[in-house]
């Protein structure tokens, strides 16, 4: 799969390891910049807009907490930022996570991973920022609820509105059910097996009328959108 429609920069200052990024992305359908400097990245970020942008805690110049934190800051669109570290400490993931970082990853990684968080976020960003998000033959409109499939309008209650959300946002990557209850419920989490209920009227509404389903479970993670 490719996706073919998103920019993403590349921060890091390991040549070899930015060439291997960078050619990985791009052939998997990516428009990429490239930044070996904080310096360079914060100047790119500013002139352009990105989908997403990689970023490397250990740079050259500034340290990569610092350029997150003005790239958050002086952008005129509140690009994503994945970061990408050898520092695996909690305070570290919470230091990048408080300057403003989307997610994380430890090295050494897999350069699969970096891709689909890559397209998780640039789809997450697209969602927040476009009244209309389209996965195959599904359309969710953010502004006015509504949710199509082939054309046919899907009525759906205000909790599984929601979720479904959530699970377009996170395409083409699951969302367990711990996340669902947080993002959904945050502390007010219900006692019964709620995800579960909803699940069953979600799938009815957007999976049982069509022919295929788009609604799978991921066993041992949770729950996922699929595509043809």
């Amino acid at each position: 799969m490719t996706h073919r429609t998103s920019s993403v920069l590349v921060v890091e200052d390991t040549h070899d390891i930015a060439i291997q990024l960078c050619d990985f992305l791009e052939r998997k359908g990516f428009l990429v910049d490239y930044a070996s400097t904080g310096k360079q990245a914060i100047r790119l970020a500013t002139e352009h807009i990105y989908d997403v942008i990689v970023l490397d805690l250990m740079l050259p110049d500034i340290d990569g907490t610092q350029v997150c934190k003005e790239i958050k800051q002086t952008c005129d669109t509140l690009v994503p930022v994945l970061m990408l570290t050898a520092r695996d400490s909690i305070e570290h993931k919470v230091e990048g996570f408080g300057a403003g970082a989307d997610d994380y990853l430890t090295k050494p990684y897999v350069l699969e991973e970096v891709y689909l968080r890559c397209i998780a976020l640039a789809r997450r960003n697209k969602l927040h920022h476009t009244k209309v998000t389209e996965i195959g033959d599904l359309k969710i409109n953010i502004s006015t609820k509504e949710v199509e499939r082939q054309g046919q309008v899907i009525k759906l209650s205000s909790k599984d509105f929601e979720i479904l959300c959530l699970i377009a946002e996170a395409y083409p990557n699951a969302v367990s059910k711990r996340q669902i209850v947080e993002k959904i419920w945050g502390s007010d989490a219900p006692e019964t097996d709620a995800v579960r209920s909803h699940m069953y009227t979600l799938r009815n509404a957007v999976d049982k009328p069509f022919d295929v389903p788009m609604i799978v479970t991921v066993h041992g993670i949770g729950f996922r959108l699929i595509a043809e």
